[in-house]
């Protein structure tokens, strides 16, 4: 190890590659193959090397700059978590890095290692995966990190989340109260814990109405609307066909509902629609989406004050912050049919 500042010639001698390379990595320059890439960021990482150009920033205190790690800032619910999480950097006179991984593991790493080397005071990461893959990278770098919606319970960093069990529960309650008994699940992905967290309150709601959970009524629609509709179509296929779907997202109902309306069904009258999230779109479709509220804005104001309160050395409020969900009822669910929905089934 170096005795002394650790310099570009070092981290190249330690990634056996030219200062020139390190310098266009560091940089984020063009014309660096991944593995060379992602040798650097390890060198890097594993010297403690920081750019001259943050060196300066740090040297003078803080850069004033929290840094906000997301797989996209597509999807609706990213976008409200950064917009609370925006608003809180605002009031407390701070400037928002976001990066984006397109959820490839290995740009999350490269992006991380980026971040974390200077540019910013404090790392958001708004992942609904594990932050496994980097975690020790992270604790290296003694960067102060704040994690909302991971995969992983077990994070080695403080933790902003949902409770998607009770709000499950909360959807299937509903739907129970309004006398349906079929009623099919459209499941997000499997590598998160959000997603099962939403089938396991699929589940105990049957369970706890005396209901047997069918596999059958489970479809996995992968949190998109393509998704859902294709779910939906198959458990619309069944016979007898589920007078209620629970989807474990709103992207997900909303394919839920088109399928129902391609079918020839209506909703609610025929099959009543559940999602999960209350982004906006929820309120604005035809007809208006009977939801579970994630406090998505929420989130990500109190993920950026959860991060405040380690850099200015007080601590998290709470190693796992747990904010309540809760059901919006709309116009997508009524009592079920009289009889059995139509079969669409050939």
């Amino acid at each position: 190890m170096p005795t002394g500042p650790v310099t570009l010639a070092d981290v190249a001698r330690r990634a056996d590659v030219s200062r020139m390379t390190v310098s266009k990595v560091v940089n984020n320059k063009a014309g660096i193959s991944d593995a060379t890439r992602e040798r650097v960021y390890r060198a890097i990482d594993e010297l403690g090397y920081v750019a001259n150009g943050a060196a300066r920033a740090l040297s003078a205190g803080r850069t004033n700059t929290l840094g906000v790690v997301v797989p996209s800032i597509g999807p609706q619910y990213i976008s409200e978590v950064i917009r609370g999480a925006d608003m809180a950097a605002r009031e407390a006179g701070l400037d928002l890095l976001i990066s984006t991984t397109q959820e490839d593991l290995r740009h999350e790493s490269q992006n991380v290692g980026r971040l974390t080397h200077g540019l910013v005071d404090g790392l958001l990461m708004v992942l609904p995966r594990s932050v496994d893959q980097y975690s020790q990278a992270l604790l290296r770098a003694h960067v102060p990190v704040v994690v909302v919606a991971t995969g992983n319970q077990n994070s080695p960093f403080p933790l902003v989340d949902a409770d998607h069990y009770q709000g499950a529960r909360a959807a299937m309650r509903h739907l129970l109260d309004l006398g349906h008994t079929r009623i099919g699940f459209i499941a997000g992905r499997a590598d998160t814990a959000a997603s099962l967290e939403r089938f396991r309150g699929y589940q105990e709601g049957l369970l706890t109405a005396g209901l047997i959970p069918e596999p059958l009524l489970v479809e996995e629609g992968h949190y998109t609307q393509p998704g859902g509709f294709a779910a939906a179509t198959r458990l619309l296929g069944l016979v007898p066909a589920p007078t209620a779907i629970f989807a474990a997202n709103d992207l997900s109902a909303f394919g839920a509902v088109e399928a129902i309306k391609e079918l020839g069904l209506r909703v609610p009258q025929d099959v009543s629609v559940v999602g999960f999230d209350d982004i906006p779109q929820a309120s604005q479709v035809f007809p208006a989406l009977t939801t579970v509220r994630q406090p998505l804005t929420e989130m990500g104001r109190a993920g950026i004050k959860q991060l405040l309160n380690v850099l200015h050395g007080a601590g998290a409020v709470t190693d796992r912050l747990v904010l309540a969900t809760e059901l919006i009822d709309r116009a997508s669910t009524a009592p079920p049919p009289v009889g059995e929905v139509p079969s669409t089934a050939n």
